[in-house]
């Protein structure tokens, strides 16, 4: 037999449908997911960001923003870690009446050579989790949204941002990234390791809405011994990455 996970279900009819749940509102389509908590609390009190819905789970409530950038109205959120519970509440946002997302997060680097803060757009992400398997077919890997990576990169060249594109690595356990796994990954081309944007990307497709993100590099697990890199600061970093992220969002076409 199969192993469950390997078992699409095409079928639209679902038990608990988002789209029925909750209602739309009056909100922007444009839409940020910012995995930074501290930056968030910043933005909040800098731009005056006031709660326009606040989604709920048993970890508590999960507040979703909104304030003027750029002269546009704009949402944003935190998704929480992991693609299981960042998808439900990327999928929440969609039934509130948002369209186009991009995120900003943080990743490991196969690669050492990426100093902290170093921008990558991933382009697609290597489907080793289990949420996206639930929106699509199985596949190796899932893409990002065209589009999406189209307006980061036209927002990073305008600020001669330095950034590479390539391939993600989605994993749901980030306790078992083997020094075997990591060198697979990395002759398939991945540069980086997270937890969502395989998730991210499925739903987007099932939903038809455009999505993408931007990463900075974090964290190194390319060599034998892990390399925390906590000595460099990321504040700053994170805020400079929403900020980009807002504005690659509102340049969606």
């Amino acid at each position: 037999m199969k192993a469950p996970i390997l078992e699409y279900d095409p079928s639209r009819k679902v038990i608990i449908d988002p789209q029925k749940l909750i209602k739309p509102l009056n909100i922007s389509e444009y839409c940020v997911l910012c995995f930074f908590q501290e930056v968030i609390n910043e933005i909040v009190k800098k731009e005056k960001a006031k709660i326009v819905y606040t989604c709920k789970s048993e970890i508590g409530e999960h507040p979703i923003y909104e304030m003027k950038f750029q002269g546009k109205r704009i949402t944003f959120f935190h998704p929480g870690v992991g693609a299981p519970l960042a998808a439900g509440l990327f999928e929440e946002v969609i039934a509130l009446g948002c369209k186009k997302f991009i995120a900003c997060g943080g990743a490991g680097i196969l690669d050492k050579s990426f100093q902290v803060g170093h921008i990558i757009i991933p382009t697609s992400a290597i489907r080793d989790e289990g949420t996206s398997y639930h929106y699509l077919p199985p596949s190796r890997e899932v893409e990002a949204s065209k589009k999406g990576v189209v307006s980061i990169e036209k927002v990073l060249k305008k600020y001669c941002i330095k950034y590479i594109k390539g391939k993600t690595w989605t994993t749901d356990a980030f306790y078992r990234e083997t020094p075997d796994k990591i060198k697979r990954r990395k002759l398939e081309g991945c540069l980086s390791v997270e937890m969502e944007s395989a998730a991210f990307f499925a739903v987007a497709k099932y939903r038809k809405v455009d999505f993408a993100q931007l990463l900075y590099s974090g964290d190194d697990v390319s060599s034998e011994e892990w390399d925390s890199r906590k000595c460099h600061p990321r504040v700053p970093i994170r805020t400079k990455a929403f900020y980009l992220a807002a504005e690659s969002c509102l340049n969606m076409k």
